[in-house]
């Protein structure tokens, strides 16, 4: 495996102001790279991987997403740094706000890089693998087949695989074929068997077989009972191909797979439409130029120039993999593999039931707010909101924002139902990254079953989550219900992404997120969105306020703090106001998953802020945000992380939860669970590491814990809080 250069550039937030000066010496910059930050979030997830403690196929499960975060990693983050380098070499000279240049600071991350893609093959050589054969589940070379294996995988061979092949010979004729983005291939070096001297004296010839996408990558064997033995598709492959090149010695075969550029660069003066400019650009990505080439370990290095040179690579972006190309593949060994003891325990999710004297979840809306906390909370509540307006006759209206959902999503289908007797207004996002194709789809179905679809303000992505009903109630009074929250309205990720749903009626809130719908269908701003914060109107300014607002309550001797837990922070003016609100005496907790360019506990610049990052089983992807306000305290959810993308580039909407009961669920169940976490929290340190929080005591696990709390039981847990002993 090579690796060999460094870091990467990063956006400057158009929000940014005048640089903070760190006053710790052993620091150089006040803030930390968000490249090198987010490789530590997925060397985090690689740690759950390696960890013994978690059940052995979760175990697996880890490594594969590390893979798949990776892939997008380079194809989209790493890929825009070369494409801007390219385009302005001047930006390799000129210093950013670490203190880096970009030719730097890609150089620092390809090491970075480098060293994660070793010490993942060392978790799936050295742990993984001889774990799963202690537990009989076994991934096989060929030549260590049984008979009985080598004729079911060859039966499997002639009538699924073979049909499906294109072996290539790369010659005058034949020139190379176009890859695509991350299919994986077989390469070959070939000899002619003519007897000529000609022949014999030439150079190998260069082979390339692509792998189906078609067919499972993992192709299950017979074997003793109790046991799962499996080959992977393309070791089935290459075990044929001296079939495929008859004439040819077959001198060696690797697979290899190459990552592509995905970004999307759209041409707005020559689009006739988002949606065909779109489709046009998911094609062109398809063909993007290479980022990196991972290749077997066992390929002759003539096999590996060959390819670097064709796809033209500089040699840092080869990966020589010690074991299967494309690790996110091992996804399929998860769940192939049928050994629950091998898995984290079922969990069954808390429903979501009616108070006694409500008839209806509109009648119980009119009564009081109700928040869920998912997975905890189970989703199929989200699902009946919107199929009961779907089957209402008095459901008049509605409209809904859907960035991410799923081909068979109960929402998606109330929708198409709703249509044929009621108005409904759907806002798609169709650069949702990576589901632009399925969006595309879904978009064409809702308007064919007569939705009125809209892609929101053209340059700024659709984010917010957002459902809006109109109802004419038994009174007679039209009444609007709203469902806001900070998940997408997909009901597979809500089962291990942890999300905030409020359902509401409420009239200022309700009456806000119309508002929002008419900015998304007719660009048209109100005067006033409140009391939502809504991006890119007034959340950038109304956050920075917020925490600037800590900072005076905290000079006048007033109480003063804030806890924020989101997936990203890299907006420099978000971080300059936390830096400048610690000075000023404000104790500041932040619960981070991914991505952090704050420095936290430099003396005099950000002694009073703590940073945590949470990985567990499922992925945090909750926003909360707490004000402590002189304690009249403010609790925030929403759909937008303290991001340049989520603050000026998207449309996003946060808004309050003022309902007391609700309040202190975020307060004390919630973010005082993650806050008093000593298991799976890591502790972000002045100088960008990453370490455990200190053994000691009883180990308390956030998820776990509000698991227990959603198990039916007759006796539940105190709240976190309180069970910390505070």
């Amino acid at each position: 495996m090579t690796a060999g250069q460094k870091s990467k550039t990063v956006k400057k937030s158009s929000t940014s102001r005048k640089k903070v000066a760190p006053k710790d010496p052993v620091v150089n910059s006040a803030f930390l790279d968000r490249d090198e930050s987010w490789m530590k979030f997925n060397q985090r997830v690689l740690e759950e991987a390696e960890d013994p403690e978690n059940p052995l196929l979760e175990r697996v499960k880890f490594l594969a997403i590390t893979a798949s975060n990776l892939d997008e990693f380079l194809e989209i983050r790493v890929a825009g740094t070369l494409q801007r380098i390219e385009d302005d070499y001047r930006q390799q000279s000129t210093p950013d706000e670490t203190g880096m240049t970009a030719r730097e600071r890609l150089n620092r991350l390809s090491e970075r890089i480098g060293a994660f893609v070793a010490a993942q093959y060392c978790c799936w050589n050295h742990l993984l693998l001889p774990a799963l054969q202690r537990e009989k589940i076994r991934v096989l070379r060929w030549e260590e087949l049984t008979e009985t294996a080598r004729v079911h995988a060859m039966r499997f061979y002639t009538d699924e695989v073979d049909p499906l092949l294109t072996p290539v010979t790369i010659d005058p004729s034949h020139p190379f074929p176009r890859v695509l983005n991350k299919a994986l291939c077989v390469g070959l070096l070939l000899q002619h068997k003519r007897k000529s001297a000609a022949a014999r004296s030439a150079p190998p010839v260069l082979g390339v077989v692509t792998v189906p996408r078609a067919l499972p990558r993992l192709i299950s064997l017979p074997g003793e009972e109790g046991s799962f033995d499996f080959i992977m598709l393309h070791e089935l492959i290459e075990s044929q191909v001296e079939k495929m090149f008859r004439g040819y010695q077959v001198l060696a075969r690797a697979a290899f797979r190459v990552t592509r550029n995905s970004n999307l660069y759209l041409q707005e003066e020559e689009s006739r439409s988002i949606l065909e400019s779109v489709r046009t650009e998911l094609h062109n990505r398809r063909k993007g130029d290479a980022v990196r080439l991972e290749i077997e370990a066992s390929a002759p290095e003539e096999m590996v120039e060959r390819l670097r040179i064709n796809f033209e690579l500089e040699s840092w972006q080869v990966f020589r993999t010690d074991g299967p190309v494309n690790l996110s593949r091992l996804m399929n060994l998860y769940s192939e593999s049928k050994r629950p003891t091998l898995k984290f325990p079922p969990f069954v999710a808390r429903e979501f039931r009616l108070t006694a004297k409500s008839t209806d979840i509109f009648d119980e809306l009119r009564k009081h707010d109700v928040m869920l906390h998912h997975p905890f909370d189970s989703y199929s509540a989200i699902e009946s909101f919107i199929e009961a307006a779907a089957m209402d006759p008095n459901v008049i209206s509605i409209k809904q924002t859907l960035y991410r959902t799923s081909k068979d999503s109960p929402i998606f289908r109330s929708l198409i139902e709703a249509a044929q007797s009621k108005d409904v207004t759907v806002v798609v996002e169709l650069m949702a990254r990576f589901d632009e194709d399925s969006n595309i789809r879904w978009a064409r179905e809702l308007e064919d079953a007569g939705v009125g679809v809209y892609h929101g303000i053209y340059g700024y992505k659709t984010h917010c989550k957002l459902a809006l009903l109109v109802r004419r109630d038994p009174d007679g009074v039209i009444r609007r219900y709203a469902h806001l929250g900070t998940g997408n309205y997909n009901p597979v990720t809500a089962r291990f992404y942890t999300d905030i749903s409020l359902l509401t009626s409420r009239i200022e809130l309700t009456a806000a997120v119309q508002k929002v719908f008419n900015y998304l269908t007719a660009d048209t701003e109100s005067t006033s969105y409140d009391p939502l914060l809504v991006a890119p109107i007034t959340l950038a300014d109304r956050l920075v306020a917020l925490i600037e607002r800590e900072a005076q309550h905290a000079k006048a001797g007033k109480p003063a703090a804030i806890v924020a837990k989101m997936n990203g922070l890299i907006d420099r003016r978000t971080v300059e106001a936390l830096y400048a609100a610690s000075q000023a005496g404000v104790e500041i907790d932040l619960i981070v998953r991914g991505m952090c360019s704050l420095r936290p506990g430099v003396k005099g610049l950000s002694e009073r802020i703590r940073v945590r990052s949470i990985v567990g089983r499922f992925l945090e992807h909750s926003r909360i945000f707490s004000f402590a306000n002189s304690g009249d305290e403010e609790l925030y959810c929403g759909s937008a992380d303290w991001m340049p993308r989520n603050l000026v580039e998207r449309c996003e909407v946060v808004f309050p939860v003022t309902q007391e009961n609700l309040k202190k669920r975020l307060r004390d169940e919630i973010l005082g669970a993650y806050l008093k976490d000593n298991a799976k929290a890591r502790i972000l340190q002045p100088d960008g590491e990453y370490v455990r929080v200190a053994k000691g005591g009883t180990p308390f696990v956030a998820q776990n814990y509000l698991m227990n709390l959603a198990e039916p039981c007759e006796e539940k847990l105190p709240p976190a809080k309180k069970l910390a002993g505070d």
